[in-house]
C-alpha cells in the first residue's frame, strides 16, 4: 500500500475502506505503486524542496534546479475530488509533472517554448528500444573519429556567439576547438539517423554531455566559467567518457520503467500562451511558470541550444526570448499593460516607478507589469479547460527591485478571484536567495497556490 495511505507506518483503515468502496481511489492506489517504484519509496521531509530529486530515473539525465519534487503531482493527484484523467504543465521545464503523470496512470499534456526542453521531456516520455539503442551507440563510438566536421564548425561560426569557440573574444570561449570537433561529429552521427525517436534520444543526452565538458559552469543566472579553467582543460576524451556513462545511465532508467502502466503523452511545442486554445478539457494543472526575478531563462540553456543546433543564428535566439512570458528585460520587446484587479500590484509599481533611477534597468516596472498580464492571460486560459472541481498547483515566487518585494502568489491570488477561482490553500513552499547586490540572504518566498474552479 502506498505511504499516501498510510497513517504513523500503519495502513489507515478509514483510508482502506475509502479506496475498497471507490473504483476512483483504487485506480490512485493501484498506480501509486509505480509511482513509488520510480522516486525509490522515499520520503521526503517538505514537499517545497527537490532535494534528491537529481538521483531519480530520468531526473538525472540533466541537472535542474526543480521548483518542485514529483511527490507534488501525487498530492494533488490524490487531493483532486474528480478522477484526473489529464493533467497540464504548460511550462514542462525538465518534465516532472509528465512524468508523473504517466506513472501515476494520467495523461499529460505539455507545453515547452524551449525545443532543447521539449525533445527532452519528449525522450523521457517516449518507450525505446534498448537493444536498438545500444546497437546505433556502438556504431557511433566506431565511427566518430572519422567525422569529417568542417562544414559543421564552419557553420557554427557564422551564426553562433564567437564565445563558443576557441579562440573566443579576449582569450575566453566556452569550448576547446577540439572538444566542440567531437560533440559535432557526434551530431552529425546522430543527424544521421533515420528514426526520429532515436535521434531525439541521442540528441538530448548529447547535449547533457556539453556543459560537463565545456569551461563554463551553469546556474540559474546563466553562466560563468570555471575556476583555473585553462589549466583544468577538458580534453576529447571526456566527451566520450561522458557520453558513454550518460548512456549506460539512461538505458538502465528506459529498461527498468518500460513497463510503467502508461506511456501516453502530449507535448505541444511553442509559447503556452498562444497554445493553450488546442488542448480541450484537463481536471488538474500542476505547474511553475519562470519567476518575474529578471533572468532570461533561455541563456540557461544556450550551450546545449547552438551546440546542438537548435539555434541557427541570431534570429532564432531573438525569436525563442519573445515566446517566454515577460519575466525579464535582457530583450527589448513590447510589455502589455499590468493587470486592474489586484490593488497591492498596482500600488507597488507606482513605486517602484519612483525609484527607477534606483534599478539596474529603466523597463523593469513595465517589465513587472506584463509577467502578471502574461499570467493573467494563462490563467483565464487554463480556467477554460478546468473540469468544474478541477484543480491548478502553481509554485510561484517572489521578486524584489530597489528594496520593494513583489510577493507573486498574493498579486496572483487577486488575479486569479476576479477571473472565477476559488482558492484552496496557499501554503509557504520555500525561501529564495536575493541578488548578490542585496545582500544574498534567503529572504524572497516561494509560494504554492491551490486554486479551484468550482463551476
Amino acid at each position: 500500500m502506498s505511504k499516501l495511505f498510510m497513517h504513523g507506518g500503519k495502513i489507515d483503515p478509514v483510508q482502506a475502506r475509502r479506496i475498497s468502496a471507490s473504483p476512483m481511489l483504487l485506480r490512485r492506489a493501484s498506480t501509486q505503486v509505480d509511482f513509488d517504484a520510480w522516486v525509490g519509496n522515499r520520503a521526503i521531509s517538505c514537499i517545497g524542496t527537490n532535494a534528491g530529486s537529481s538521483a531519480i530515473a530520468f531526473q538525472n539525465w540533466r541537472h535542474f534546479k526543480e521548483a518542485f519534487p514529483p511527490e507534488l503531482i501525487a498530492r494533488a493527484v490524490h487531493e483532486s475530488d474528480i478522477d484526473v484523467v489529464k493533467c497540464l504543465d504548460p511550462f514542462g521545464g525538465s518534465g516532472t509533472t509528465a512524468l508523473a503523470c504517466q506513472f501515476l496512470g494520467i495523461h499529460p499534456v505539455t507545453i515547452e517554448v524551449n525545443p532543447f526542453l521539449s525533445d527532452l521531456i519528449e525522450a523521457k516520455l517516449n518507450p525505446h528500444d534498448v537493444s536498438q539503442l545500444k546497437r546505433t551507440f556502438a556504431r557511433m563510438v566506431a565511427k566518430v573519429q572519422t567525422v569529417d566536421v568542417k562544414s559543421q564548425l564552419r557553420e557554427l561560426k557564422s551564426h553562433a556567439p564567437q564565445t563558443m569557440i576557441q579562440p573566443g573574444v579576449n582569450g575566453r570561449y566556452v569550448f576547446f576547438r577540439d572538444v566542440l570537433c567531437r560533440l559535432l561529429a557526434y551530431r552529425q552521427l546522430i543527424n544521421r539517423i533515420h528514426d526520429e525517436r532515436m535521434r531525439q534520444f541521442f540528441r538530448v543526452l548529447l547535449a547533457a554531455v556539453a556543459v560537463p565538458v565545456s569551461n563554463v559552469t551553469i546556474s540559474g543566472k546563466g553562466r560563468r566559467y570555471r575556476g583555473g579553467w585553462r589549466e583544468r582543460r577538458p580534453q576529447v576524451i571526456d566527451v566520450d567518457r561522458h557520453f558513454a556513462e550518460l548512456m549506460k545511465l539512461a538505458l538502465d532508467d528506459v529498461k527498468r520503467f518500460s513497463n510503467r502502466k502508461y506511456l501516453g503523452h502530449s507535448v505541444l511545442r511553442g509559447d503556452a500562451r498562444q497554445l493553450m486554445d488546442q488542448i480541450g478539457e484537463v481536471q488538474l494543472a500542476v505547474f511553475s511558470p519562470p519567476y518575474p526575478n529578471s533572468a532570461d531563462y533561455t541563456d540557461v540553456y544556450n550551450v546545449e541550444l547552438w551546440t546542438m543546433g537548435y539555434l541557427k543564428g541570431a534570429a532564432d535566439n531573438r525569436g525563442l526570448r519573445l515566446d517566454t512570458l515577460s519575466s525579464h528585460v535582457q530583450l527589448k520587446r513590447f510589455y502589455p499593460p499590468a493587470p486592474t484587479e489586484s490593488v497591492l500590484l498596482t500600488d507597488l509599481l507606482a513605486k517602484l516607478a519612483q525609484r527607477r533611477s534606483q534599478l539596474w534597468h529603466p523597463d523593469i516596472p513595465e517589465m513587472l507589469g506584463a509577467y502578471f498580464a502574461d499570467m493573467e492571460n494563462v490563467l483565464k486560459s487554463l480556467y477554460k479547460l478546468l473540469t468544474p472541481g478541477g484543480k491548478a498547483y502553481i509554485v510561484l515566487g517572489d521578486s524584489r527591485y530597489a528594496n520593494l518585494t513583489f510577493p507573486s502568489a498574493k498579486i496572483i491570488t487577486s488575479i486569479a478571484g476576479a477571473i472565477g477561482y476559488s482558492v484552496v490553500r496557499v501554503e509557504p513552499f520555500r525561501a529564495m536567495r536575493v541578488a548578490p547586490q542585496q545582500g544574498g540572504r534567503r529572504e524572497l518566498a516561494e509560494t504554492l497556490l491551490i486554486l479551484r474552479r468550482d463551476s
